[in-house]
């Protein structure tokens, strides 16, 4: 299959240079659902730009007729975030302008007011297909009126809403949306899985995950799906449950600022095994064999721990990302000096409950009240 490659203006430069959006679109012989899938939302999270490239590689030797439906891939989805420089650094995880986390500014239409259980009612003798139909159109007619008149007036608008305009509006036609990132520190590999879809997470094939007890709606994978959660608890409420087919993904693929070889080729595999899983990859061999048992271990997002520095220095690991900790073990040593004629000191953290680290501070030079390490309790 040959991909069609359009670019979306994004930002001129006062040097007069323009950023803009590449994106992928591979289309099967047969119709069906949408998969998208983005990568570099935060501009130090790099490892799922090598993946959309094997991603590239991989679909365009594929017969149309091994892909039902559409699968659209945009790498580098934040060019302005990931052209942040620091000395060696790339930030890039928040807007110069304003200080807002790129990945906290998405338009949330569950936010906008509208009655979502009128809808229900409205819509409740309908079959299934017609109700995603009906409610999409509703999310996209809403999401543009609310942006269009904006974008044309002579005031104009910040960039940033101008940029999530013109990455969601890629993708809320969607079925299946997956964002790739990387942990801003050293980290291990794990997704974020919300309500009703645990087990498609275990197409992933990914050991762990979060599962999403509490959320916002701004981050990208919320806004598209929060939605969608709001009108299966309407129709819940009505005596008719129901589980749209219409899922959102974020994989976290190892550490920031590098593109781990084993952590790109676990999130290759997985998106593979899990659009296969869906049917729209038909391939040899997948999905796995193991898929539907896989024991990826969700522990609730309210279950995860942040350890920050109780006093200033550097600290020093006495444990590793991955490693399994029990209670009032030792996790890792800070050594100070205080600068008030004493020798240096050296203060030993403990855990607070047993659980699995998840991911530790790049820098071992911290502050008091620096973040140093997660944990994933164990519920």
């Amino acid at each position: 299959m040959i991909p069609t490659i359009s670019t979306i203006p994004l930002l001129q430069l006062a040097s007069g240079d323009r950023l803009g959006l590449q994106v992928y679109r591979f289309q099967g012989a047969d119709p069906g659902k949408k998969a998208y899938i983005q990568s570099n939302l935060h501009g130090a999270e790099i490892s799922g730009n090598q993946v959309i490239h094997h991603l590239i590689g991989f679909l365009s030797h594929l017969d149309p007729s091994q892909l039902v439906g559409e699968i659209w891939l945009v790498p580098v989805c934040n060019p302005l975030g990931v052209n942040q420089r620091s000395h060696h650094f790339s930030p890039g995880r928040y807007h110069v302008y304003d200080g807002k986390d790129w990945n906290r500014i998405f338009w949330d239409y569950q936010k906008t007011g509208d009655d979502i259980a009128s809808f229900a009612r409205a819509n409740r003798d309908f079959p299934t297909p017609q109700i995603i139909a009906n409610y999409r159109q509703k999310i996209l007619a809403k999401f543009h009126n609310s942006h269009n008149y904006k974008i044309h007036s002579s005031s104009r608008l910040p960039y940033g809403e101008y940029y999530r305009y013109q990455l969601q509006s890629l993708c809320l036609d969607a079925d299946y949306v997956i964002d790739l990132h990387s942990s801003t520190n050293q980290a291990i590999d794990y997704l974020y899985c919300f309500h009703s879809r645990e087990e498609s997470a275990r197409g992933f094939l990914l050991d762990y995950g979060i599962w999403m007890n509490q959320y916002d709606g701004d981050a990208f994978d919320e806004a598209f799906l929060k939605p969608w959660l709001a009108l299966e608890q309407e129709f819940k409420l009505l005596g008719k449950p129901l589980i749209f087919d219409i899922e959102s993904w974020t994989l976290e693929l190892g550490s920031g600022m590098t593109m781990n070889p084993d952590s790109v080729q676990r999130g290759l595999i997985g998106i593979k095994n899990y659009l296969a899983a869906k049917g729209i990859l038909n391939i040899e061999n997948f999905p796995l064999p193991q898929t539907a048992n896989y024991p990826i271990k969700l522990v609730p997002k309210t279950h995860i721990k942040k350890y920050y520095a109780p006093q200033g220095g550097m600290f020093t690991n006495s444990i590793n990302i991955g490693d399994s900790i029990t209670k009032n073990s030792k996790i890792y040593d800070i050594l100070s000096f205080d600068k008030d004629q004493q020798t240096s000191t050296i203060l030993p953290v403990l855990a607070e409950a047993d659980g699995l680290v998840l991911d530790i501070a790049t820098n071992h030079s911290v502050n008091e009240f620096d973040y140093v390490l997660s944990v994933m309790e164990t519920p």
